[in-house]
């Protein structure tokens, strides 16, 4: 059984927030960030991966497909599968090493695109657009009662 969080980003403050609160709560496992171009998945990372412990520039893996991180000894992998054009190019670009990598957390925009090939989240963030496209409506769906209970706590105010 999966449970949801439902919440609105109003301002890149919000977004920083969000990824500052998940941050202290999900360390290892698969996040699937789902959205259109333009809805804040990178943004959304690269808050996250500051929060982390990140320094430096993050990047938009657009073109190389993952950057990898290591941030204080944690093997991060931030995958982003919009220019793939068939799944089996994942296996042939080695994600098998990258998957194998104990206890590391895993970013994957654009999900969809992998197929078979990439595991199955433990954690589904959608970002949608608004219509003005200055809003953000979040839905962040979790195997974890007490992850997504923490969250409605600390992001609604529940």
């Amino acid at each position: 059984m999966s449970s949801s969080v439902k919440f609105t980003l109003n301002h890149e403050q919000d977004t920083q927030h969000f990824a500052q609160i998940l941050s202290q709560h999900v360390h290892s496992g698969i996040i699937y960030l789902i959205g259109d171009l333009g809805a804040g998945k990178t943004t959304f990372t690269r808050y996250f991966l500051q929060n982390l412990g990140h320094q430096g520039s993050v990047k938009s893996p657009t073109y190389t497909l993952v950057e990898p991180y290591t941030i204080q000894g944690k093997e991060i992998f931030h995958f982003d599968l919009y220019r793939l054009n068939d799944p089996y190019e994942l296996e042939l670009m080695g994600i098998r090493d990258y998957l194998d990598t104990p206890d590391a957390l895993f970013l994957f925009e654009w999900p969809s695109k992998g197929g078979d090939e990439i595991p199955k989240p433990d954690i589904v963030i959608d970002i949608q657009k608004s219509e003005d496209e200055l809003t953000r409506f979040v839905t962040l769906t979790t195997a974890s009662d007490a992850l997504s209970q923490t969250l409605q706590e600390q992001l609604n105010g529940a």
